[in-house]
């Protein structure tokens, strides 16, 4: 098996080819001039992985309405998935299953991304994708980049939270603070002085005073809403 690479925030995506569900793909061109989630589970026909590619396709209209495509991937073949998915449709109640998932039987593609989890292993001992998540913009570069363990499912309204922040801080001088949702409060970066604040932001800012004195703590009501 190939030795395990690994992406770091800023790098273009490998432009690989791939069968998936709806027919062979090349990366590059499947992202397009969109925004794109990637994400890999474990194994097809388990548990927490069915929950999961569920609710992300239950998701589509959101991801849809912030421009981002949606594509999964796992080491089980084109048959396994297509199998498993009336399995999640049945498991949903939906006639629809609206993303492709990734074969990938080789772990070719898990191995260039860094997938495999070395505790989780197949019948043959040999590991398994872990629950990866990676969020490319559409320049192909990697934005966010998110590991969970097979036993823990993953919080599909959290990634959709961050590709909020990813889209809002990409065009404003802006950074999200903890717990930040859309439509709340956002931070001035510290880059930008008060003055460039003030013409930047026309709905004004706040500045919290700190024992420092240093007023780097800048909050301002979101600019694109």
């Amino acid at each position: 098996m190939t030795e395990q690479k690994s992406l770091h925030l800023g790098d273009v995506a490998p432009d690989f080819q791939a069968e998936t569900t709806e027919g062979p793909i090349s990366f590059h061109e499947f992202i397009g001039d969109k925004w794109c989630i990637l994400f890999s589970h474990p194994a097809d026909y388990t548990p927490v992985c069915t929950t999961e590619l569920g609710r992300a396709a239950g998701m589509k209209e959101d991801f849809g309405k912030r421009n981002c495509k949606m594509i999964a991937i796992s080491c089980d073949s084109v048959e396994d998935h297509k199998g498993w998915i009336e399995d999640i449709k049945a498991h949903t109640g939906s006639a629809e299953f609206p993303y492709p998932i990734i074969a990938d039987p080789k772990r070719e593609l898990a191995c260039q991304f860094g997938m495999l989890d070395p505790v989780e292993k197949d019948k043959a001992g040999i590991p398994l994708t872990c629950r990866a998540c990676f969020i490319f913009s559409p320049d192909k570069k990697l934005k966010l980049q998110i590991l969970y363990p097979a036993s823990t499912g993953r919080n599909f309204d959290e990634i959709l939270r961050v590709l909020d922040s990813l889209q809002l801080t990409a065009n404003h001088s802006v950074a999200t603070p903890v717990d930040w949702k859309h439509g709340g409060d956002c931070m001035v970066v510290p880059s930008l002085s008060d003055e460039a604040a003030k013409e930047k932001f026309p709905k004004g800012f706040t500045k919290k005073e700190v024992p420092s004195g240093k007023g780097y703590l800048r909050f301002t009501p979101q600019p694109n809403v």
